[in-house]
């Protein structure tokens, strides 16, 4: 199975992140593909800043730029008290908590329109999730 793949519009799908500032294909530890959630935390924190200066632009960590748009899970957004995916500035947290008791969400890449199971607990009542 690949680590990431990123597609001829330069979207990139990984499960959690990469910390290499010259992109996923630079990143020093494999684990980080399927542990590290600083990618998820630095695109919150540009969001919420929202470049309008150059000073902004410039501050912005360099491995969100490498890609017009990045797709992870790991997060749940139920982390966040928030059932749907989340976008922030170019990232979307598709993980709506399917392993706990959330649900499995599905995300059309190019319109956005997403749809969600049924809680893990309607679905399967015996299956405690990873809860």
């Amino acid at each position: 199975m690949q680590n990431y793949y990123v597609d001829h519009k330069k979207r990139l799908f990984v499960h959690a992140g990469f910390t290499s500032m010259h992109g996923v294909g630079k990143e020093e530890y494999e684990s980080n593909y399927y542990w590290d959630r600083t990618l998820w935390e630095a695109a919150l924190l540009v969001d919420k800043v929202a470049a309008k200066t150059l000073s902004d632009i410039l501050t912005t960590p360099q491995r969100l730029n490498h890609y017009r748009e990045i797709y992870i899970g790991h997060t749940p957004t139920t982390n966040y008290k928030i059932g749907i995916p989340i976008k922030a500035y170019n990232l979307w947290d598709v993980d709506t908590g399917a392993g706990f008791k959330g649900k499995l969400t599905i995300l059309d890449i190019d319109t956005k329109e997403f749809w969600k199971s049924d809680s893990l607990p309607s679905l399967y009542p015996e299956e405690k999730g990873r809860n």
